[in-house]
């Protein structure tokens, strides 16, 4: 039973474990494996959006009705992480989370795998909503996990490159949707039987993941490093109750109304092009998907490179205002014309999604899981504006006319960019974060001066992930070359 000790899966929240401290070296272990997860879910996401064109053509349903993948996706979100997902991520930590969620995902595979063999487009839709429930879950815990498991500077270039690989993820699944499943079968019920060994392919890497997550020894960052944290930035000096943080609730109604709008689109995109360019069959269209798919990789990429330059929260004012000015002409023009409207509004989308994220952890301190909570219940617009979307096609007839939905929300969420650019108490707090000297220099001196022999961090934090590194001072600032 010694390796169930070994491998503890409670951290107590109010205690400090410096984890908070961690250097850039000492971060990348937990930040790739985790990173692995953020490729799972945009590969799930990515496959639905695919299988959403082809249930219309297969089974004969309606645009709105198939819009009902989407509802089970992310209407699973805020279950999942403003109830069971954070219940753990506070009473426990974040890996029992990570494992959790993977669980719930692999199972929601299995389950698909009966529902895809037999035409139950009811039975998938419950299948999703499982695995809504696991991404929800990872989500929850892999978004602020990447945003603090490292120096707070680097918070958003760290967590959009991460999503950067959830975007790869969404070009894999069209792209194996285009060539694999529907290619020399159509629009076939074979087309849907070929899915059901993804689906079990999926299940048995996650549950596999899980183990290896289990015996990883990533660290476990507390509300008391995040307290620590906000503390040494001087971002807390005037902490408020939750129920007032204000900016963070703000930056969760701007990711709901992202969200739902980025989800729309994408998950509209092989019927607009259908129906807009001449001569391009739902094969075809996927195939163009993936390409739009590859620009918003593409994008989160040039979003990272310029926010070494630039400060993130004006990469984000531009990103997001560019999201609105190209897709308004989508609506009115067709062909190759309207479709490259939406390619472009793709790229712009890339980085707004992590960005809030970061942007809205920014100062929260003790209350960073919490409200990391909230923030990814957000993503929940996506169960609400694909139907809307659906419905607004159905009445006109039109996808073209109906991307007017995803304009008004992306609108919406242009406020907060705005606020976080322009409004002192939202830009102060990004600003302090941004200039944080926190794990930017390994904390030798405590180990020298013995301060942690007895404390959290003592006798084996390389198992707990510790931010104290075990070198001597004048070794921790060199960059030691490998040789292969």
């Amino acid at each position: 039973m010694a390796i169930f000790k070994k491998h503890s899966l409670k951290t107590p929240d109010d205690q400090k474990t410096n984890a908070a401290e961690l250097t850039l070296r000492q971060s990348i272990y937990p930040i790739c494996l985790v990173t692995v997860l953020f490729f799972l879910w945009g590969f799930s996401y990515g496959l639905l959006d695919t299988l959403n064109k082809h249930f219309q053509n297969t089974l004969g349903i309606t645009r709105s009705r198939s819009s009902g993948l989407q509802a089970a996706y992310f209407g699973a979100y805020p279950l999942a992480s403003l109830g069971h997902a954070n219940w753990i991520l506070r009473h426990y930590g974040y890996k029992p989370v990570f494992i959790w969620g993977l669980c719930l995902y692999g199972i929601g595979a299995l389950v698909a795998w009966p529902c895809l063999l037999h035409r139950s487009f009811g039975g998938f839709c419950a299948a999703i909503f499982i695995i809504g429930n696991g991404l929800g879950a990872l989500e929850t815990a892999a978004n602020p996990y990447i945003t603090v498991c490292g120096p707070p500077r680097y918070a958003e270039m760290r967590i959009n490159i991460s999503q950067a690989f959830n975007g790869i993820g969404t070009v894999v699944a069209p792209v194996l949707g285009s060539y694999v499943f529907f290619q020399n079968t159509g629009d076939d019920t074979k087309s849907l039987k070929t899915v059901q060994w993804v689906y079990l392919a999926i299940a048995c890497f996650v549950f596999l993941l899980a183990m290896v997550f289990y015996f990883s020894p990533i660290p476990e960052i507390t509300d008391a490093d995040m307290a620590f944290q906000a503390e040494e930035t001087h971002a807390n000096e005037d902490i408020k109750p939750f129920r007032k943080q204000y900016r963070l609730f703000h930056a969760a109604f701007a990711q709901f109304c992202y969200t739902g709008a980025q989800v729309a689109v994408a998950s509209y995109f092989i019927n607009y092009v259908d129906e807009t360019r001449s001569n391009t069959g739902s094969s075809l269209a996927a195939k163009f998907l993936a390409g739009a798919q590859g620009a918003f990789a593409l994008g989160r990429f040039a979003g990272v490179g310029m926010m070494r330059y630039i400060r993130p929260r004006l990469v984000f004012l531009f990103f997001l205002g560019m999201c609105i000015v190209f897709i308004a002409p989508s609506i009115t023009q067709r062909e190759n014309t309207g479709m490259s409207m939406l390619y472009v509004t793709l790229f712009f989308e890339s980085i707004c999604f992590p960005t809030i994220v970061a942007l809205g952890m920014r100062g929260l301190g003790k209350y960073t899981k919490r409200g990391s909570g909230f923030i990814v219940a957000g993503v929940s617009g996506g169960a609400v504006v694909p139907p809307l979307l659906g419905a607004a096609a159905d009445a006109n007839d039109s996808t073209a006319i109906a991307m007017s939905v995803p304009l008004a929300f992306f609108v919406a969420a242009f406020s907060y960019a705005i606020c976080v650019n322009f409004v002192p108490a939202y830009r102060d707090v990004a600003d302090k974060f941004a200039t944080a000297e926190v794990g930017m220099v390994a904390n030798v001196s405590k180990v020298q001066a013995g301060m942690l022999a007895d404390g959290p961090m003592g006798r084996g934090d390389e198992e707990k992930g510790g931010a104290v590194e075990r070198e001597s001072a004048a070794a921790a600032p060199e960059v030691k070359e490998v040789k292969y």
